[in-house]
């Protein structure tokens, strides 16, 4: 059995912790800090996200020491990304993890997401496109028994939610401004990556995914193991949809599967979730658990 090692994931959204010791799950927990609130408009990093954040992060430090963990990997995603002052968080983060943030470019961020969820998977099921769905981005990533191509798209549930969805509920011409502009850009990714719009088996990534999945199911308390390779449907995205889109936020937080940290983001990250299916013709999508921080632990686990 080796070390057991950490990984971390400086998401828009979340700040997420994964330790394992390759064999076993040891921790894993997620925090809605939304680092990246804001990002979108002033290009850079909110002082009090930021705070938030490193609060987060220095617990997860004393979660890892209690584990014995001796190696980790924290990577940072869309809103270090796009902040102009992510070298200042950046040496905060440092001081209290005792390790410097990665920022991981788009395609890295997909081919660690690709690498994580497809690691259980039997390959004769594939190939796989593999979409993270996150809050500033989104990742899609195709292949089989490795990574062939992938491309990440400057859409997520909180950027959709900022840019487009302003009322309360959003109205229906913001809905379907947003649905267009996503339309838009997965219009660009059949064009880079026409592989996304073959045979293939579509594999779903993070929280606007997950929630979806709990809230059909009606989970009154979040389970990985009933939301972790959980089918979901078209029929069944599209009637989530329309049931928090059409919902006030004081309404649709009361929605069971639904985190209620996430209630004010989650029609942004819909978007882009029902229009993916629509677009590309998805008839179904097997939910992950595994993603990003468990490919990022898998690099690690590999030098021992």
């Amino acid at each position: 059995m080796a070390d057991p090692v950490a990984a971390i994931d400086c998401g828009t959204n979340s700040v997420r912790l994964l330790v394992t010791d390759g064999d076993r799950t040891l921790r894993r927990l997620m925090t809605i800090t939304r680092l990246g609130r804001g990002v979108d408009a002033t290009g850079r990093l909110d002082p009090d996200a930021v705070e938030r954040t490193l609060e987060v992060l220095g617990g997860y430090r004393a979660e890892m020491d209690r584990h014995g963990v001796a190696r980790v990997r924290v990577a940072a995603t869309s809103a270090s990304r796009d902040a102009a002052n992510r070298d200042d968080f950046f040496d905060r983060a440092e001081h209290v993890l005792g390790v410097r943030p990665e920022l991981l470019s788009g395609e890295e961020e997909a081919e660690a997401s690709f690498r994580g969820a497809t690691a259980g998977l039997d390959p004769t099921d594939g190939p796989f496109v593999v979409i993270d769905i996150g809050g500033g981005s989104t990742e899609l990533a195709y292949g089989g028994t490795r990574l062939d191509a992938s491309v990440s798209v400057d859409m997520g549930c909180v950027r959709m939610t900022e840019r487009f969805l302003h009322h309360d509920p959003p109205l229906p011409e913001e809905l379907a401004n947003c649905l267009s502009v996503v339309q838009q850009h997965l219009q660009d990714v059949q064009r880079v990556l026409p592989e996304v719009a073959g045979p293939s088996r579509f594999i779903g990534l993070a929280g606007t995914i997950t929630n979806v999945a709990a809230v059909e199911i009606g989970l009154a308390t979040y389970d990985p193991d009933r939301i972790h390779h959980f089918t979901l449907t078209r029929e069944a995205v599209e009637d989530v949809f329309r049931t928090l889109a059409t919902e006030a936020l004081d309404d649709r937080i009361h929605n069971p599967g639904l985190e209620p940290a996430r209630a004010d983001v989650i029609v942004g990250g819909c978007c882009v979730l029902v229009q993916l299916f629509r677009t590309f013709g998805f008839d179904e999508c097997l939910v992950s658990e595994s993603d990003i921080l468990d490919g990022l632990a898998m690099t690690l686990l590999d030098r021992t």
